[in-house]
C-alpha cells in the first residue's frame, strides 16, 4: 500500500502540472490563470477573446443541451454574465482537457458530458440555486484520470490493465497500485485552481460522498449521476462497472421513479452534445 510520503510526492508532482512538457499550451495557460486568487470576469473574457478557436468551443458547449441555453448565447461575455465566473472557469478547464481525454481514454469525454447533464437535471429537481455549477462538477469529476495519465502514463496504463485483469473498478485498482486515486488528484487540483468548496468536494469525494462535510448535496448529486450514466452505458470511464450508490447519498436526494426517468430522458436528448468538436 502507498504511504504518506509517496502521496506527498505525487501531490507535489501533480500540482506542478504547468511545468510538464506534455501538457498542451492552452491547458497550461488556463491552469495558470485559474490559480489566480482574484480572477475577474474581464480577465476571462479577454483571455478567451484572444483565442478564437477557444471562444468557438466555449460557445458550442454553452449552447448545448447541458446548460439549458440552446442556441441563445452568442458571445463569451454574455455566457459569463448568464452562467457566472465559476461555471465558465470550469468549462474552460473541461474544454482544455477534452483532447487529452479523447487521446488517453476514449469515451471519457462522453461519460463526463452525460454526467454534467444528469447532475444539472438532479440539481434542478432539488431546486438548487446554481444548477450549472453542479453541472460543472459532473463535467470535471474525472479530471484526475487525465492528469494521472499525463504525469504517470506507464503506471496508469498498468493500473488500467490490473483493473481489467482482476475484474475490479479502476478506483479500486488505483487504491491498490498508486499513491493516490483520481479523486484525490481532482481534489488537489481543484484546490490549487481556487475553485469554490462545492466544486472541490464534489470532484474529490464523488466516490465517497459520505466524506463531504461542506457540500454534501452537490457531492451526492455527482455521485449518483456517475452511477446513472454508467448504468446507461454512455462513454467509458475506465471500467465497465456501475458504481454502487452510497445509501446516505441516495437517501439525501430522495429521487422518485419519475425523477430518474426525467434524468434519463435528458441524457438521451443530450447525446448530440458536441463531444467530438468541443
Amino acid at each position: 500500500m502507498p504511504d504518506n510520503l509517496e502521496m506527498q510526492r505525487m501531490r507535489a508532482r501533480v500540482e506542478a502540472i504547468n511545468a510538464l512538457p506534455t501538457v498542451p499550451s492552452n491547458l497550461r495557460q488556463i491552469s495558470i490563470m485559474l490559480g489566480k486568487p482574484r480572477l475577474t470576469m474581464d480577465e476571462i473574457s479577454r483571455f478567451v477573446a484572444n483565442d478564437p478557436a477557444l471562444a468557438i468551443k466555449v460557445l458550442r458547449m454553452v449552447n448545448s443541451a447541458a446548460y439549458g441555453f440552446p442556441g441563445r448565447i452568442s458571445s463569451v461575455s454574455h455566457a459569463i454574465m448568464l452562467l457566472g465566473l465559476n461555471v465558465i472557469r470550469g468549462l474552460l478547464l473541461g474544454i482544455s482537457v477534452f483532447e487529452l481525454m479523447q487521446k488517453n481514454m476514449s469515451g471519457l469525454w462522453e461519460h463526463s458530458c452525460a454526467c454534467a447533464v444528469a447532475a444539472r437535471c438532479i440539481a434542478q429537481k432539488k431546486k438548487m440555486k446554481e444548477p450549472e455549477e453542479v453541472s460543472i462538477c459532473g463535467l470535471l469529476h474525472d479530471i484526475g484520470k487525465v492528469i494521472i495519465m499525463l504525469q504517470y502514463p506507464s503506471e496508469y496504463e498498468q493500473t488500467l490493465s490490473e483493473a481489467k485483469g482482476k475484474d475490479i473498478s479502476l478506483f479500486e485498482a488505483e487504491k491498490e497500485s498508486l499513491a493516490a486515486t483520481h479523486a484525490d488528484v481532482g481534489l488537489w487540483l481543484s484546490q490549487k485552481w481556487c475553485f469554490p468548496i462545492n466544486l472541490v468536494e464534489a470532484i474529490g469525494y464523488h466516490h465517497r460522498p459520505q466524506l463531504s462535510t461542506r457540500a454534501p448535496l452537490e457531492t451526492a448529486i455527482v455521485h449518483v449521476s456517475n452511477s446513472i450514466v454508467r448504468a446507461k452505458g454512455i462513454g467509458f470511464a475506465g471500467d465497465p462497472f456501475v458504481s454502487a450508490i452510497h445509501p446516505g447519498a441516495w437517501q439525501m436526494l430522495q429521487l422518485s421513479d419519475d425523477d430518474i426517468r426525467d434524468v434519463l430522458t435528458q441524457i438521451d436528448e443530450s447525446i448530440s452534445i458536441p463531444g467530438g468538436e468541443a
